[in-house]
């Protein structure tokens, strides 16, 4: 069974029309746009589609109060593979068919999602070589010069998950997704079997103080080429208005630690979520060994305004190889509901949010 990505996801909001400028602000190609309803493209394929509250394609009942992302559609590479997901899937949920033929199922942290079979698309990313002071490819050679930020792909959705280590085994028994690492009592970090990039989805853990006692959409990532298109993208939004009052006081673009990319977030209208702005993630195969982080050390490479919880003498800079998965059983959940976390954990605020 393969899974290649996200091949769509569909957003259920109050006003459409805000949210479709929104996204064509930041960038995403624009398929189609109405005043119920709009599409956008990215060069792989992946669909990103704005609803109304109430259509039809959404599900029903709504997995969370207020706007965001509703249902995650991923793709599957074959047809005989998309059977085989649904009766997998079949063994454990109750699983129903569109007319189109795709899979439906609740995952048991609450959360709807679909598979389809998806035609992914090839695509060229144009990146200039990077130099150093005793390395420098780009030799007799102008950087490329971006005009605007173009993303290529949806890297990655987030979600709170009320049991995230039983989310990602749901993930990884049905849908072959691939442990990549762990970020100690925050999240689980899952790779789709037939994509390279660092992880599809991370699930955070809903016993954070941050977090709501459900299962909740948190933010999505689209991958860009550079560092340079990061940056364009952030500044050409706050030109037009949209801003990240959070990120005004915890760093801004900055790099994760545990999974090396370069990140800007930006809020969707009404605050229900972020845009992230993604470079220059890890990319990874099935040689790759999972690591368990401490969450302080796993979160920022660099940051110019850190929150003060990732910064201090007492930050445990250290990592383990977790192939045994060792570091779940803390967080295993035996019976559902909210539970209390201690230490530094127990600290964290909104403001450290898009840092953990």
């Amino acid at each position: 069974m393969s899974i290649l990505g996200v091949e769509s996801v569909l957003f259920g909001v109050s006003d459409v029309a805000e949210h479709t400028r929104f996204w064509t602000d930041f960038g995403l190609p624009v398929e189609s746009a109405s005043d119920s309803e709009a599409v956008f493209r990215l060069a792989s394929g992946s669909r990103l589609i704005v609803l109304p509250h109430g259509d039809a394609r959404l599900p029903s009942p709504d997995p969370f109060p207020g706007d965001g992302l509703k249902l995650t559609v991923w793709g599957a590479d074959t047809a005989e593979n998309l059977e085989k997901i649904a009766a997998s899937l079949a063994s454990e949920v109750d699983v129903t068919r569109d007319a189109e033929g795709t899979v439906h199922c609740i995952c048991p942290d609450g959360q709807p999602i679909a598979v389809r079979v998806w035609d992914k698309q090839t695509f060229f990313s144009e990146v200039s070589p990077v130099n150093t002071p005793s390395c420098y490819p780009r030799f007799n050679q102008h950087r490329i010069w971006r005009q605007k930020a173009i993303p290529k792909t949806i890297n990655h959705v987030v979600f709170f998950s009320p049991d995230y280590v039983g989310s990602f085994e749901f993930y990884e028994r049905h849908l072959g997704f691939r442990y990549a690492d762990h970020s100690k009592g925050t999240g689980i970090f899952a790779r789709a079997g037939g994509t390279y990039e660092h992880h599809s989805i991370f699930w955070v853990n809903c016993d954070l103080p941050i977090a709501p006692d459900h299962f909740k959409f948190m933010h999505i990532a689209f991958g860009c080429d550079d560092i340079d298109e990061v940056m364009l993208g952030a500044n050409l939004m706050d030109k037009k208005g949209w801003k990240n009052e959070t990120m005004n006081s915890s760093g801004g673009i900055s790099r994760h630690r545990i999974s090396s990319a370069i990140y800007y977030y930006c809020d969707m209208p009404g605050k229900c979520g972020e845009a992230e702005y993604h470079a220059d993630t890890d990319y990874l195969d099935d040689n790759w060994v999972p690591r368990a982080w401490d969450f302080r050390f796993g979160s920022l490479l660099w940051s110019n305004n850190a929150p003060p919880i990732f910064r201090g003498d007492n930050i445990p800079w250290d990592m383990t190889f977790d192939a045994d998965r060792a570091s779940f059983e803390p967080y295993r959940k035996t019976t559902p509901g909210k539970k209390p976390v201690e230490g530094k954990l127990a600290e964290i605020t909104d403001d450290d949010e898009h840092a953990i």
